[in-house]
């Protein structure tokens, strides 16, 4: 008796840590200035917080060897155009704000899914450029969905890898951002 009894207790410990792991593991650091940016954007608060992980790890000064800045890793000239299309003064410096990069970033992402239609050639878009992307599509060299296709290995890895931190981040959070009242 007192060895299932053990077993019972190291199974409920295992089931109360292991969300709690996941979550330090997946975190949700400006939470509610990525549901707020998503929801005017109207996309999905935790495809956002996806992006954010594997570009920047949610650090807000990251800068890649590219140059790209801030939360969302947004290139300088897709800041400006971003910025121009939403009525807002075009910043530099302010890339490393998380509320103003977040802002042109939610609505880059959001203009790529409408743009793309689908996830996969959205995201490849965001790293690779929608130009390339494009060109790959009109040339039947990938067709949008098989991500092994993706000609190039960094664009097919960013996008395997926000699709998988997406699935988990909705596992994690979903029934919390349901809550809020937020539809993603």
């Amino acid at each position: 008796m007192r060895i299932k009894l053990f077993w019972w207790l190291i199974l409920l410990i295992f089931l109360w840590s292991v969300p709690k792991v996941a979550r330090f593991l997946y975190p949700l650091p400006y939470r509610d200035l990525i549901l707020e940016c998503s929801t005017r954007e109207g996309i999905d608060p935790l495809l956002v917080a996806a992006v954010i992980r594997v570009e920047s790890r949610f650090y807000p000064r990251a800068r890649s060897s590219q140059g790209a800045c801030g939360l969302m890793q947004l290139m300088p000239e897709t800041a400006q155009m971003a910025a121009r299309k939403l009525g807002l003064p075009y910043e530099p410096e302010k890339l490393y704000d998380p509320e103003y990069n977040l802002r042109l970033g939610t609505w880059y992402l959001s203009s790529l899914l409408e743009e793309f239609g689908e996830l996969p050639p959205a995201l490849a878009a965001y790293n690779g450029g929608k130009g390339h992307v494009r060109n790959w599509l009109d040339r039947g060299l990938w067709d949008g969905k098989t991500l092994e296709k993706i000609p190039f290995p960094e664009t097919r890895e960013f996008t395997r890898q926000v699709l998988r931190d997406y699935r988990i981040y909705k596992i994690l959070y979903s029934r919390e951002i349901d809550e809020r009242g937020i539809s993603p």
